[in-house]
């Protein structure tokens, strides 16, 4: 954190070096774009595989073929969510909120990618519907569907406030993989990672650049639906913090399930393809 009253001397020319334009990292106009169109057209003729129902300060696990939908909705109440994907045959591709982040902003939305970790470097999964678009970024420069925080964690918990607390998305996640998986808890822990925080509002601080978060605006009936790329093994977590207006690692705050649907396309999408790993190096 910066010190409140700087402690070394602005130069003569500080104003000058604080007003240099600033050049975008990654400049994404060679970034293929995907075919909305051709998405959306695959999902009207869709149709309901299945469902998962994820309980309140719990984490439930769902499979994608590439190719098909998956929807994440709010049911009951205001609730955010901590979303994994891995590749289904192989833990050891998963999705990389930094890079992610990088390409396409601090929040994701519609056209946004969820991309894999070096050295595959692809796309996982494409935000094809989000009916929270509308919020854009508020006036404390807060939006939804961020890439900039983790996910809530026993051991920054314990650090914070000295206590244990189990049903951290940390811990859900972790729990729901080895499960699924049959893996021991140690082991499952390790592929597991920074999120997509589905429906949570967040931002940095103007003053301090600390992160924050505030009430999400997410309400019974809206949801964000992606498209899978790659064959997903995916986990999401209902945050014990419910709408995060308050905090994140509670027994107390009012939480409701998430419900997932995965739908199959009547035909896959014309034109598209898996995406291949990265070709660096081939």
């Amino acid at each position: 954190m910066k010190p409140d009253l700087p402690e070394s001397p602005a130069p003569a020319d500080a104003d000058a070096r604080r007003a240099v334009a600033p050049v975008i990292c990654y400049p994404v106009d060679t970034l293929p774009r995907p075919d909305l169109a051709g998405l959306r057209a695959a999902r009207a003729g869709a149709h309901k595989t299945g469902e998962v129902l994820v309980p309140p300060r719990e984490a439930r696990m769902f499979r994608v073929p590439a190719g098909h939908f998956f929807r994440i909705a709010c049911t009951k109440g205001p609730q955010v969510g901590d979303l994994n994907l891995w590749n289904a045959a192989d833990l050891s591709e998963r999705f990389y909120s930094g890079k992610t982040r990088a390409l396409h902003g601090t929040h994701l939305s519609t056209g946004d990618r969820m991309w894999s970790c070096l050295p595959f470097l692809r796309p996982m999964a494409t935000i094809t519907d989000d009916t929270l678009d509308w919020y854009g970024f508020d006036s404390f420069g807060g939006s939804v569907h961020d890439v900039i925080g983790t996910r809530c964690d026993p051991y920054t918990h314990r650090l914070l406030s000295g206590g244990n607390y189990h049903h951290c998305c940390h811990s859900n996640l972790t729990r729901a993989l080895a499960a699924e998986t049959g893996l021991p808890l140690a082991e499952a822990e390790g592929h597991v990672h920074d999120v997509l925080n589905v429906f949570m509002c967040t931002g940095f601080t103007r003053d301090t650049g600390q992160y924050f978060m505030k009430a999400s605006p997410v309400r019974p009936g809206d949801h964000l639906e992606f498209f899978a790329e790659i064959d997903l093994l995916a986990a999401l977590s209902a945050c014990p913090g419910g709408d995060c207006s308050a905090e994140h690692s509670s027994d107390t705050a009012a939480c409701f399930p998430l419900l997932v649907e995965t739908l199959a396309p009547a035909a896959p999408p014309r034109g598209w393809a898996p995406p291949p790993r990265n070709g660096y190096g081939a």
